[in-house]
């Protein structure tokens, strides 16, 4: 078997808005319901559908590097929409504007 240890993506971030998520914007993918005052408190990440089969799913704990003030630990509790690839969205709170990395190094860490 082998055991993924890492792996580069592109890293953006998103707002709980209608214009970027769905139409109930302050509940994820997985369920989880987001503080309207202060998503970014969360720490929650939102994954394309293909790194799932690679065991970034609900619930994950993924140490990010490469994306400077969003490095760190995050959790995996959202989906992205199905025409992105090989990306994580950053939840982060309105305020935070702009947000863009390529070759981020992400890592799920195993408890």
């Amino acid at each position: 078997m082998n055991i993924l240890t890492y792996i580069i993506v592109t890293a953006t971030i998103y707002h709980a808005d209608p214009r970027q998520t769905d139409d109930t914007p302050f509940i994820t993918a997985s369920g989880a319901h987001i503080e309207e005052c202060c998503p970014g408190d969360h720490r929650w990440i939102a994954v394309s559908r293909d790194l799932e089969d690679l065991g970034f799913v609900f619930g994950a704990k993924v140490l990010v590097e490469g994306a400077e003030e969003m490095d760190g630990v995050w959790t995996v509790q959202d989906r992205m929409n199905k025409r992105w690839t090989n990306r994580i969205d950053f939840l982060v709170d309105t305020d935070v504007r702009g947000g863009k990395w390529d070759s981020v190094k992400i890592e799920i860490i195993y408890e």
